[in-house]
C-alpha cells in the first residue's frame, strides 16, 4: 500500500498544539463557569419569622435573617397580593438583624390571611398564616 504524501496537510506537531491549545481554553471556560456557580451558592438566604400580631386595621410581624448572607427584602404579600409596608422596599438585612414590618388594611373578622416575604434573588419565606380577630 502506498502513502500518499500531500502537501496541503496539516504537520502532527502543530495538530497536536493546536488540540492542547483548545483543551486549555476549554478547561479556563468550565474553570471559571463553575466558580461562579459555586460564588452564587456561598451565602444561603433564610427568614424567619419570630413574632405576629393581628388586629382588624393591621398586621405586624417581627422577621428575623437567620441565614449565613445579608438579603433584601423586595416585597410583602398577603394572600398572594403585594401590599405596601412601614419598611421601604427593597428593606436591607444584614444577617442575624431583624425587622418589624407593618401592613395596613382592613382584614375581616375570622378569616385566615397568608403573610409572605420575597426576596430581591426572588426566594419566598412563609406563609405565617394568621386569623383575624
Amino acid at each position: 500500500m502506498k502513502i500518499l504524501k500531500n502537501a496541503r496537510a496539516l504537520s502532527p506537531v502543530v495538530a497536536s498544539i493546536i488540540l492542547i491549545a483548545v483543551t486549555v481554553a476549554v478547561s479556563i471556560a468550565v474553570a471559571a463557569w463553575m466558580g461562579a456557580l459555586s460564588f452564587n451558592f456561598m451565602g444561603t438566604e433564610q427568614l424567619k419569622f419570630t413574632s405576629s400580631v393581628m388586629t382588624i386595621t393591621n398586621a405586624t410581624f417581627t422577621v428575623r435573617n437567620t441565614g449565613s448572607s445579608d438579603l433584601s427584602i423586595q416585597e410583602v404579600r398577603v394572600d398572594g397580593l403585594t401590599v405596601t409596608t412601614n419598611a421601604t422596599m427593597p428593606h436591607l438585612l444584614i444577617k442575624g438583624d431583624s425587622v418589624t414590618i407593618t401592613v395596613t388594611q382592613s382584614f375581616a373578622s375570622g378569616i385566615q390571611y397568608e403573610f409572605t416575604v420575597i426576596t430581591t434573588k426572588g426566594n419566598t419565606f412563609g406563609p405565617l398564616i394568621k386569623t383575624a380577630p
